[in-house]
C-alpha cells in the first residue's frame, strides 16, 4: 500500500501501531533494571568494602579505555537535547499522552538509566575528573547540536536507527573490555546497557520498515540525504573546559579506535546491516529520484570501505581532563 499524502500521513498511520511497539521493544518499568540494582547498596553496611572492590576492579582499565567510558558517558547524559529534537519532529502532537508521544517519552525513560548508572560508577571508581566531566556534560547539552534531520521524522529514524545500533557497539566492547582486565561488575553494565540499545535500534529500525512500505521514494531519499551528510554522532560536540566544539572529539575517536571499541569499519558495518535489515535492494515502486537514491547508499559501504583502507588511527595518547591524575 502506498499512501499518497504527507510525511503527517505518514506518521498517523505508522503511529497507530505504536502502542504494540512500546510493549515489544520497551520494558515495564516496575521489572526493569534500575541503577540502583547495579551498584554498591549505600543502606548496608558493607557499602564501604563494596566500593572499596569497585574501586579495586578498575585498577587495570586503561587511560584510554577510561576516556572512552567518560565519552560514552557524557553523551548518554545529554537526554535532554534528544528528546528534544524528537518531541519537535513534524506528526508529533505536544502535550499528548498517547501515540508517537508516549513512545519518545517511554524511550527516554529508558535511556535516562544509561547515564545515571555510569555516572555513578565513574564517581565511586576514582579513576576520574567528575568536576571536569560535568562540565562538559553541560557544554553538550547547552551547546546542543545539529544531527542534520530538521523536524523530518524520516530522516530522524534513519539517524536514531543508526545511533542505537552504534551505541551498541560501542557499549558491548567496553564490556568485553572490563571484562579481559578484570572488572566484571563494570562489564555487566555495560552490557545491560548494550542490550537496552538493540531494542532500541530494532524498534527504530521498524518504523523506518514500515515507512519504506507505505512511502518508499521519499524514504530513500531521506536515508540517501542522511548517509551523504554522514552520520555525525553526538560524541562529536564534545568539548573540554577552553577546547572547542570537535577537538575533544577527534582525541576521543582516536581512542576509542585504538581500542577497537568503535572504528570506521564498525560505520561501515552498520551501514551495510541497515541495507540488508530494510531490504534495500528489494524495494519497488520507486521513482527515478528513488532509483538513484538506491544506487548511491548500495555502493557507499564500498567506496567507504576503500578509503577507511588508507586512514591510520593516530597512537598518541591525549591528556584528557577528565582523567584524575
Amino acid at each position: 500500500m502506498i499512501i499518497s499524502g504527507t510525511r503527517l500521513d505518514v506518521m498517523r498511520f505508522v503511529g497507530e501501531k505504536i502502542d504494540a511497539s512500546v510493549d515489544e521493544f520497551l520494558k515495564p518499568i516496575e521489572t526493569n533494571w534500575q541503577p540502583a540494582d547495579l551498584l554498591p547498596d549505600s543502606t548496608r553496611e558493607s557499602f564501604l568494602d563494596e566500593v572499596k572492590l569497585l574501586r579495586e576492579s578498575t585498577r587495570e582499565l586503561s587511560y584510554d579505555y577510561v576516556a572512552v567510558l567518560v565519552g560514552d558517558t557524557i553523551t548518554e547524559e545529554a537526554l535532554p537535547t534528544y528528546e528534544s529534537w524528537l518531541m519537535d519532529m513534524e506528526g508529533i502532537e505536544q502535550g499528548s499522552t498517547a501515540g508517537w508521544t508516549r513512545w519518545i517519552r517511554s524511550w527516554t525513560a529508558e535511556e535516562n538509566r544509561h547515564g545515571d548508572l555510569l555516572n555513578k560508577f565513574l564517581y565511586l571508581s576514582g579513576r576520574v575528573n567528575m568536576r571536569a566531566m560535568e562540565v562538559s556534560t553541560q557544554y553538550l547539552i547547552a551547546d546542543g547540536f545539529d544531527i542534520g534531520t530538521g523536524k523530518d521524522p524520516y530522516r530522524n529514524f534513519v539517524y536514531t536507527s543508526f545511533q542505537e545500533l552504534a551505541t551498541n557497539v560501542s557499549h558491548r566492547r567496553t564490556a568485553t573490555l572490563a571484562k579481559q582486565a578484570g572488572c566484571n561488575q563494570l562489564s555487566k553494565i555495560c552490557g545491560v546497557i548494550a542490550s537496552d540499545e538493540m531494542r532500541h535500534a530494532k524498534a527504530y529500525k521498524d518504523f523506518v520498515r514500515q515507512i519504506f512500505e507505505v512511502d518508499p521514494s521519499e524514504m530513500m531519499l531521506a536515508f540517501e540525504d542522511m548517509m551523504r551528510k554522514k552520520i555525525v554522532m553526538p560524541a562529536h560536540f564534545l568539548r573540554e573546559s577552553g577546547v572547542k566544539i570537535g577537538q575533544t572529539f577527534s582525541h576521543f575517536s582516536d581512542a576509542a579506535q585504538r581500542l577497537g571499541v568503535y572504528t570506521t569499519y564498525d560505520y561501515i558495518e552498520i551501514a551495510e546491516s541497515l541495507l540488508v535489515d530494510w531490504k534495500i535492494d528489494t524495494i519497488t515502486d520507486l521513482n527515478d529520484a528513488g532509483q538513484r537514491a538506491r544506487d548511491y547508499v548500495m555502493a557507499l559501504p564500498g567506496r567507504l570501505r576503500r578509503i577507511a583502507e588508507r586512514t591510520k588511527v593516530p597512537t598518541l595518547e591525549y591528556p584528557f581532563s577528565w582523567i584524575a591524575g
